[in-house]
C-alpha cells in the first residue's frame, strides 16, 4: 500500500485583534530584504552583541564595538555627575545669595551673628558652626577672644590666609567649638575673618570624617566669610583703617 501524501501542517492563526509575535526568522527576513537597514540605523551597532570570534581571537570589528560601549557608559556616567555638582552648586548659591541680603539688611551685630549662625544650621545644615572675633576689647555680642591667644591656639589654621578643611587637632577643635562639642566634630572647615581692622574666623563642623576632607572645595565659605569681614566692622570699634 502506498503512503497517502500528507496534508501540510496547519499554521497557528493568531489571536483576533492581537500582535503576531516577531521571531527570529522574521527579523532575519526582513534584514535581508533591507540591506542598508544598519547604515542607516547605526547607532544600534553599540547596543548589539556581535561575535566576531575565531578560535581565541577577536576581531578588531568586535574590540571596536566594546570600546564604543565602554565609552559610551563613562561618558553618561561623567555627564551624570556632571549634572548632579551642577545641581548642588545652584543650591549652594540660593542659600549663600539670601545669607548675603540678610547680612547686608542687618542692623546691629547681634542681627548679623543670628543670620549667619541660622543660615549654616538651618540652610545648609551644617551640625557645628563658630564665628569667633579677635580683639582686645569683647562686645556683649558673639565671641570674642583675645588675639595672642587666638594666635597661640589655631595660629597654624590661619597662617596662609585662605580657608583650610580636614581633621584638625584636639586643641583647635575645642578652641573653635568648645570642650563638648569638639567630642563630636570629625571634620572642619576654617574661613579666616581678615580684612583691614578686622581679624577672626569662621568655622563649621561636621560628625562625617569625609564631610569636609582636605580636597573639598571651600569657596562659598570664603565668601561668606569675606562679606562678613565687610559688615561687622559696621557695628562695632574696630572701623577698617584706609
Amino acid at each position: 500500500m502506498t503512503d497517502q501524501p500528507q496534508a501540510p501542517a496547519e499554521q497557528p492563526s493568531d489571536v483576533e485583534g492581537s500582535t503576531p509575535a516577531l521571531g527570529a526568522e522574521a527579523v532575519a527576513a526582513y534584514l535581508r530584504a533591507h540591506p542598508r537597514f544598519f547604515s542607516e540605523h547605526d547607532e544600534l551597532l553599540l547596543e548589539m552583541h556581535i561575535p566576531h570570534q575565531r578560535g581565541d581571537s577577536v576581531s578588531l570589528v568586535e574590540r571596536q564595538l566594546k570600546l564604543l560601549r565602554e565609552r559610551n557608559i563613562e561618558m553618561r556616567h561623567r555627564l551624570s555627575h556632571l549634572m548632579d555638582v551642577a545641581r548642588d552648586n545652584d543650591r549652594l548659591f540660593e542659600k549663600t545669595r539670601r545669607l548675603i541680603l540678610d547680612l547686608l539688611d542687618a542692623d546691629s551685630l547681634e542681627a548679623v551673628v543670628m543670620a549667619v549662625e541660622d543660615s549654616l544650621r538651618q540652610e545648609f545644615q551644617v551640625p557645628f558652626v563658630s564665628l569667633i572675633l579677635f580683639s582686645e576689647n569683647a562686645t556683649p555680642v558673639g565671641r570674642w577672644v583675645n588675639t595672642a591667644e587666638a594666635q597661640q591656639t589655631i595660629g597654624a589654621l590661619l597662617g596662609g590666609g585662605k580657608t583650610v578643611s580636614g581633621s584638625l587637632r584636639e586643641h583647635e577643635l575645642a578652641f573653635l567649638f568648645g570642650e563638648e562639642q569638639r567630642k563630636e566634630v570629625a571634620s572642619s572647615a576654617v574661613a579666616p575673618l581678615d580684612y583691614l581692622g578686622l581679624h577672626g574666623v569662621l568655622a563649621i563642623g561636621s560628625r562625617d570624617p569625609q564631610h569636609y576632607k582636605s580636597s573639598v572645595g571651600t569657596l562659598f565659605l570664603s565668601y561668606i566669610a569675606e562679606v562678613l569681614g565687610r559688615v561687622i566692622p559696621r557695628f562695632t570699634t574696630l572701623r577698617p583703617v584706609r
